[in-house]
């Protein structure tokens, strides 16, 4: 019933466009300031792999995710240099613009369990719960913004081009 509402309400429109709006205004300012200033994640990497997530019996929770940055995050840090400023922007753009809401969301949603798994505990948690809900919603998420008409314009248009084709191959 409340997934219902979500997805369908208006009310909780305007709801989750005021949480897409706090949400993007952060990620946004976050990425920029990494574009802006200079970004580099080795020393970020370095720590969560001398210090992983522990367990109360002091063994790693993580040990697979600590394995990955070891393995593959840090000897491509150039890439990461990349890919975290510019994907936080694009996230945060996502959102406060209401375009691609639901994927924004979801690669949001990947950046804060990857930086919680590594032990960046911060307000991580406030935002995946904030994102699951916008996640949730759907397409009631980005309903006040550009989503209004992104979204059926690429149902239609695609929509139109599989019926298309399937009407070629029936021919």
């Amino acid at each position: 019933m409340f997934v219902q509402w979500l997805r369908e309400n208006k009310v909780a429109a305007g709801i989750l466009t005021v949480l897409r709006l706090y949400l993007g205004y952060s990620w946004v300012t976050a990425g920029w300031h990494k574009i802006a200033d200079g970004f580099d994640a080795s020393g970020y990497l370095k720590g969560s792999i001398a210090n992983p997530v522990k367990g109360p019996d002091g063994h790693e929770v993580f040990g697979w995710y600590v394995n990955f940055l070891e393995s593959f995050a840090l000897p491509n840090v150039e890439l990461f240099n990349v890919i975290v400023p510019w994907g936080e922007f694009l996230v945060g753009l996502g959102l406060l613009l209401g375009c691609f809401t639901t994927t924004a969301m979801f690669f949001g949603l990947v950046m804060n369990w990857s930086f919680f798994l590594a032990g960046t505990v911060s307000h991580n948690p406030r935002d995946i719960f904030l994102g699951v809900i916008i996640l949730v919603a759907g397409y009631n998420a980005g309903r006040i913004g550009l989503d209004r008409w992104v979204i059926p314009f690429i149902r239609k248009t695609v929509f139109k081009q599989n019926e298309t084709a399937a009407q070629k191959v029936t021919s």
